[in-house]
């Protein structure tokens, strides 16, 4: 891609050698200065809206349009068309040169360096990987992958302040970690940890900043890192040699507790019926599939109880979300991320039980985890203590 200037628009696709733009005429001499970039803004650090943008915004017209030979041409016509109807209710408009601005988003000296630390490390890591990446597996190319895009999607959304250093942090420490699960890193023992340690240390901070500014929960607050803190022991507890699971079991029993009297503050319990009955439904029918291989002793009863109690979490969270949206409030967004967190969690904890109970998962550490910390994530960003408007 050129300029966006209009000589040079669909010309000198060849960059350097531009031996093909000469032999079919997209050659461009340079007369006025090159203004790089694209005309409709992607405003954005973020890989991921960079890639699928432009597919949303043909989704989004090909909805529109009433036109149903338009609905299938706006996916095959040049850059720019739009169908009859939206020209007229809906016109682009005109692009002006002068109007081009750079994407500089505003970042603090800390951010800067942290930013550029990040971007030197995970250029080595993507060096690392690509200097080996002939030797690896397929499957095992694609964890990679996922692993390094993963990081570049955090740095770029640190880059955009929608993530802070700590919880970037969480993320690749809990990527290193998932990694560390399948062998395909070392120091599974110390990485384990490090994860839910970040998190409890950033919700630490931005209690401490709420408080400064007078916005904070104190019981919300507490509930929130009292969960984290027994997730960490939960962590530490599954991960050591020797049979552990039941005290394992016992530590996330009281981080779920601990979510369970966060999600209450502000909405009551368990304000949506349906969603109770539902979750509940499915709790009991996994322990259906998981009972047959739990034995005898203790195990059969605390995973019931493990069962109901995570369940009564994420029923909660869906029935908080679910008022918190309909009374207007602003953190009915975040209401309902903490709810999928929620039901991610369910789905994290029934692979541990699949995998030990009924049937070994094939890398069950990288579905497991990858679950397990995602849904973390999700509930330790967008937990707000939030009142519902009267």
């Amino acid at each position: 891609h050129h300029a966006v200037n209009d000589e040079y628009i669909d010309k000198n696709y060849g960059g350097i050698l531009v031996l093909w733009d000469r032999l079919f005429g997209s050659f461009q001499e340079e007369h006025e200065p090159c203004v790089y970039g694209t005309r409709g803004a992607l405003n954005s650090w973020d890989p991921v809206w960079a890639n699928l943008e432009v597919y949303w915004a043909l989704a989004r017209m090909s909805w529109r349009t009433q036109n149903w030979g338009d609905k299938i041409r706006v996916w095959l016509k040049p850059p720019g068309w739009q169908p009859a109807d939206l020209a007229l209710s809906q016109p682009k408009s005109p692009f002006k040169l002068d109007d081009v601005s750079t994407y500089d988003p505003a970042m603090s000296a800390a951010q800067q360096w942290f930013a550029s630390a990040q971007f030197v490390l995970s250029l080595g890591a993507i060096s690392a990987f690509l200097w080996n990446v002939d030797a690896m597996a397929l499957g095992t190319a694609a964890i990679w992958v996922a692993a390094l895009f993963a990081v570049m999607w955090a740095l770029g959304l640190f880059m955009q302040s929608r993530l802070g250093m700590l919880e970037v942090l969480v993320l690749e420490t809990a990527v290193l970690a998932t990694l560390a699960s399948i062998g395909l890193l070392d120091y599974y023992l110390w990485l384990k940890p490090l994860p839910m340690a970040f998190a409890i240390v950033f919700v630490a901070a931005r209690a401490r900043q709420a408080g400064v500014e007078g916005q904070n929960s104190p019981v919300f607050e507490t509930c929130l890192v009292l969960a984290l803190l027994a997730s960490l022991v939960g962590d530490v507890l599954l991960m050591l040699p020797g049979n552990y699971f039941v005290p394992g079991l016992a530590a996330f029993l009281v981080a779920h507790l601990c979510y369970l009297a966060l999600l209450r503050q502000g909405v009551g319990w368990f304000p949506s019926r349906r969603a109770l009955v539902i979750v509940l439904g499915l709790g009991t029918a996994m322990y259906s599939i998981v009972w047959p291989g739990l034995g005898g002793g203790v195990l059969p009863v605390a995973v019931a109880v493990y069962v109901l109690v995570i369940a009564l979490m994420a029923s909660q969270a869906i029935g908080r979300a679910m008022v918190l949206g309909k009374a207007g409030n602003e953190g009915g967004a975040g209401a309902r991320w903490v709810a999928l967190g929620a039901c991610i969690f369910m789905l994290s904890d029934s692979l541990i039980a699949i995998n030990k109970f009924v049937t070994p998962v094939p890398l069950s550490g990288l579905w497991i985890l990858a679950t397990y910390f995602c849904a973390q994530m999700l509930i330790i960003h967008h937990a707000r203590s939030v009142v519902p408007r009267s």
